[in-house]
């Protein structure tokens, strides 16, 4: 049975983790991303996801539905195992994760390659800014959580995502490049 390759893409709020992923889809139509389930609405702004209540998510969790959960921003986020299926056809498959999450993310799979995106402080304010979503206050906590390095011990591929969209979008596919021994 092939075995595929798995990856993480991880970021501060703001960093451009999704707009990197949907630049990756357009160019790179064999590289499957994995749908989230999110307890928060549907939104046009952001990926497509499954929008669920707290209670739904609470109850999937609970009943096993998720190969992978985590919670963020008083949100659950989660990958329901049926999105990690075609990794046994040998398909590449990313998500979006998160970097408090990395830990079980690579108990539950070893082979997880992890992708850091990063930005410069000043690029994450404007970013955040912006979106008009978050306080100053809120914008400063985030700036100050993006500053934390990975947990301990985890190796990633570094991202920088502080140009135009389709350089990040370049640098990302190169990130995904297998590692020469």
């Amino acid at each position: 049975m092939a075995s595929g390759r798995l990856f993480a893409v991880v970021g501060a709020s703001g960093s451009g983790k999704d707009t990197l992923l949907a630049g990756l889809a357009r160019a790179r139509p064999d590289i499957l991303r994995a749908r989230r389930t999110i307890s928060r609405p549907p939104s046009l702004a952001t990926e497509d996801f499954e929008s669920v209540s707290e209670p739904v998510f609470a109850s999937l969790r609970a009943g096993g539905a998720f190969a992978l959960d985590w919670s963020a921003h008083g949100l659950g986020y989660g990958l329901r195992h049926e999105e990690f299926a075609p990794l046994a056809e040998g398909c590449t498959v990313i998500f979006n994760g998160s970097r408090k999450a990395l830990p079980e993310a690579l108990t539950r799979f070893p082979d997880l390659r992890v992708i850091e995106v990063i930005v410069s402080p000043e690029v994450l304010a404007a970013r955040l800014a912006a979106r008009g979503r978050e306080s100053h206050d809120e914008i400063t906590r985030r700036l100050q959580r993006a500053a934390q390095a990975l947990p301990a011990g985890i190796p990633a591929v570094s991202v920088r995502n502080d140009g135009t969209p389709e350089q990040g979008v370049a640098r990302l596919i190169d990130a995904l490049q297998p590692v020469s021994s």
